[in-house]
């Protein structure tokens, strides 16, 4: 698979989320960049997410797959929640909603400032495409609404969204517009994962953010057998 239009090719097929494709073999990968080309649609994004890959590419680049080494994860009984941010949680400074509005989270992900990036890699294209894999059931957000100035009405202060696939909860992206809203989305989150048998979750690229709340890193080879032991078999 291989293309060099900008954003998703229009003439690869379109694979509904009942589909499968395979991608290069594991044993083929020498980067972290494992193909280029295709499209979102759902069976090509889940296919990925069942193959240890997701996409991530920059504003006029073709759709490029990749699958960091080492991986960063979170398992049960691992995430870390510090004291300020138990304090922040029990004191309902926050309503934790689930669910209830995946298209403000994903577009809050999108157009958020982030130090030091020039623009997001999260484009019409991928809130399309994870918009419908979330109708479709798969994707999942977490909001965070906080009251008003007047106190009269909530508004998103943040979130975050992923990929479910069985025991296995792949995170996306996430946003906060105050402090502590997007910290308190995915801990939320991510005890309402755990308690109902989540066997860890997939954070992705390794960073201290994630380390501090509990991410560990994990070699490729490692990531891939434990994926393969807890994903969804759609086939």
């Amino acid at each position: 698979m291989a293309s060099y239009r900008s954003g998703p090719d229009p003439d690869f097929p379109y694979l509904n989320e009942k589909m499968h494709f395979q991608f290069p073999d594991p044993k083929e990968w020498n980067d972290d960049i494992i193909s280029i080309g295709g499209n979102l649609s759902p069976g090509l994004l889940l296919s990925a997410y069942e193959q240890g890959i997701f996409p991530w590419y920059g504003p006029g680049e073709p759709v490029i797959w990749q699958s960091p080494d080492p991986r960063c994860v979170i398992f049960p009984g691992k995430l870390r929640i510090s004291s300020s941010m138990l304090k922040v949680l029990n004191k309902g400074v926050f309503k934790i909603t689930y669910d209830e509005n995946f298209e403000g989270v994903i577009k809050g992900c999108a157009e958020i400032f982030r130090y030091k990036q020039d623009g997001t890699w999260i484009s019409k294209d991928i809130i399309d495409a994870y918009m419908e894999l979330h109708r479709l059931g798969w994707a999942h957000s977490a909001e965070a609404w906080h009251l008003t100035d007047t106190g009269d009405e909530w508004e998103l202060a943040g979130g975050c969204y992923g990929v479910l696939l069985g025991r296995a909860f792949c995170g996306e992206s996430m946003f906060a517009k105050r402090t502590n809203a997007s910290k308190a989305a995915f801990l939320s989150l991510a005890q309402i994962m755990f308690d109902h048998g989540v066997a860890f979750i997939d954070c992705q690229v390794p960073s201290k953010h994630l380390i501090s709340l509990g991410g560990e890193e994990m070699i490729r080879t490692d990531f891939l057998a434990l994926l393969k032991k807890y994903r969804v078999f759609r086939y």
